[in-house]
């Protein structure tokens, strides 16, 4: 049982998936990253999402990790489980085992195969129906550009009030907070967690559109707290001091580093010993990574503290 009730609120971030130097799964390293994440402010935590490289992983290693993060993380707080596949009996399936293992939500992004195998809205509203016949827990929608699926603010909005467990929204679209706004005037009470994504690069306007979550990468969440927390308490000029501080190191993990970010902060903090991307990933120019470091040490980010 979480510690935490619904609705859901704040600052959940993506959990790295941790790997040794040799590209194997490493469980000890995974739990320490994952307690640096939750002392270090996290409300919640995602895993098995696209920047936790969830597409490098056997369906063996999901459930592994799955299983290493629910044990590990003990209710502390609530975790989020991407459980993501084309196909519907399959999602529905990662979907209970999740829920049976303890996730307090799962996150899931309409079907897709590629660059052009689509399913049309009809398809997609009866794969959301069967997964949610299946569970009992909250469905968090994906909106992202990689699945090249357009869902419309107000298909959307229509699953919404339509089908029983999806109430959550991560948007991670262009001009997100303009669709955010428009779903919630479309959804109504339904619309249970309207959420920003893509690392926090629009989480101001975001706010701004009625935004009441936040899904970023993992390196540091004490640093997102300072934008959502005072925000969300009515302190909006506060808020937007703390943007403005912590936007350079946001944009060099959402256009330099992307999903290599935290893992770069966590063995530099010395949390965990590899910041290995599995191949065909690399990870990013020494100087890039330079680069990072340097903004996050001049921020004094407690991921580079932590593990000290």
């Amino acid at each position: 049982m979480t510690t935490a009730s619904r609705p859901y609120r704040g600052v959940f971030p993506v959990a790295p998936t941790i790997f040794h130097d040799d590209g194997t799964l490493d469980l000890d390293g995974q739990r320490r990253a994952i307690d640096f994440m939750i002392e270090a402010g996290s409300h919640g935590l995602c895993i098995l999402a696209n920047f936790s490289e969830q597409f490098v992983l056997t369906d063996a290693e999901r459930d592994e990790v799955m299983k290493a993060v629910l044990e590990h993380v003990a209710g502390r707080v609530p975790v989020i489980v991407t459980t993501t596949h084309f196909a519907t009996h399959i999602c529905a399936e990662r979907s209970r085992r999740a829920q049976d293992l303890g996730a307090a939500m799962v996150m899931i992004m309409p079907p897709y195969h590629g660059a052009t195998i689509r399913v049309t809205e009809a398809g997609i509203e009866r794969f959301f129906r069967q997964v949610s016949d299946a569970i009992s827990i909250p469905i968090m929608i994906q909106d992202a550009p990689v699945s090249g699926t357009t869902l419309s603010a107000a298909f959307l909005a229509r699953l919404a009030r339509e089908v029983g467990q999806v109430s959550y929204f991560k948007i991670e679209t262009a001009q997100a907070a303009a669709k955010l706004r428009t779903l919630l005037e479309l959804g109504g009470d339904a619309i249970e967690g309207p959420w920003d994504g893509e690392e926090a690069i629009t989480l101001l306007a975001d706010l701004d559109a009625g935004a009441t979550g936040a899904m970023t990468g993992g390196g540091y969440p004490d640093g997102i707290r300072q934008i959502i927390d005072p925000y969300l308490a009515g302190r909006r000029d506060e808020a937007v001091l703390a943007y403005g501080r912590w936007l350079p190191l946001i944009n060099y993990e959402n256009r330099q580093t992307g999903l290599a970010a935290a893992k770069i902060l966590m063995k530099e903090g010395g949390i965990i010993r590899s910041d290995a991307v599995r191949a065909p990933l690399e990870l990013p120019h020494p100087a890039t990574r330079a680069g990072l470091i340097e903004i996050a040490r001049n921020l004094d980010a407690a991921v580079l503290r932590w593990g000290r």
